[in-house]
């Protein structure tokens, strides 16, 4: 693969990352993101943009990386033999968003590319994303909407899409030592290439471009919702779910500390606070409570249709 698709993917990535910082700082109102751009000794870079203490977003970041190197950590060539020996380059855009009003869910998103070359040998290349919700006072007409914008944004690829990355969201986003989701899912794929480069990156790019479609309504329908410490004491006690999440299963995270990422574009995704209690049940019948139903693998779209809310 000639490295020209690198720099297409680069460049619609770079784009990527304006544009989402240009949505989600007008949405705030009083916050701008602050950029810090870095350097990796063993070779690539970034810039990273940080939101923190604005009208909406407690903290937030959408960060850009490119990373490559002669060898792979061994988080990468443990699962994947085959990439022993290579030089690789791995490019991506990933976000996270904190809200401080506990109605208004945090979300994370990704889309990156990687690739992996060895002389005399053919290239091995795949795409990767997606993006999930994680509400901590849920609504049900948002966990429709946001599903609905992902099930549009996979159709022109094909029916069966959306169905198979909305169960791999569901399956990798699970919380196995909780038995339980991080939130409603959405969707998530990785090693993406059988259907040849243009169809991948066009898929990567809906899913991108759809994000700010799926996430804005749901901020604007819940920012203005009035909460107090209640609300806040439990939304920070779910912050420490993701937290775990992050430390414990991410393969992202792993991935790139072990291949000598910068620590604070890594953990940029970790809340500004969070809190841990022992033993924790929310009152049964409680609002706190009512979060459990939707941390299970729901069919949003379909439970919709059967409500009769067009999905």
């Amino acid at each position: 693969m000639a490295h020209e698709h690198l720099n297409d993917v680069k460049t619609y990535l770079l784009d990527l990352q304006d544009r989402l910082c240009e949505a989600l700082a007008r949405a705030d109102g009083r916050a701008t993101f602050r950029e810090d751009s870095w350097q990796r000794e063993e070779g690539g870079g970034g810039r990273s943009r940080v939101i923190e203490e604005g009208a909406l977003f407690e903290k937030g970041g959408v960060n850009f990386s490119h990373v490559f190197g002669q060898t792979l950590p061994p988080s990468a060539t443990a699962s994947r033999p085959e990439l022993a020996g290579r030089s690789f380059h791995a490019v991506g855009v990933s976000w996270v968003l904190h809200p401080e009003n506990p109605h208004v869910p945090t979300s994370h998103g990704n889309v990156r590319f990687f690739i992996a070359e060895k002389e005399g040998e053919a290239p091995v290349w795949w795409f990767g994303g997606g993006f999930d919700l994680t509400p901590f006072y849920p609504v049900f007409e948002d966990a429709v909407h946001w599903h609905r914008v992902a099930r549009d944004a996979c159709t022109p690829f094909g029916d069966d899409v959306y169905p198979r990355y909305k169960a791999w969201c569901d399956d990798y986003f699970y919380l196995k030592h909780r038995d339980e989701t991080r939130g409603v899912g959405g969707l998530f794929f990785d090693d993406l290439n059988e259907a040849g480069f243009e169809s991948s990156f066009a898929f990567q790019r809906a899913v991108g471009d759809s994000f700010l479609d799926a996430y804005l309504p749901i901020v604007e329908r819940r920012r203005d919702t009035p909460w107090g410490d209640r609300e806040r004491d439990f939304q920070l006690y779910r912050r420490g779910r993701y937290v775990e999440f992050n430390l414990v299963w991410d393969r992202g995270t792993l991935f790139g500390l072990q291949s000598g990422g910068r620590t604070e574009s890594i953990l940029m995704s970790m809340p500004p606070l969070a809190r841990w209690e022992y033993a924790y049940t929310p009152g049964a019948g409680s609002p706190e409570a009512h979060l459990d139903e939707y941390l299970v693998a729901r069919d949003w779209l379909g439970e919709a249709k059967r409500l009769g809310v067009a999905p």
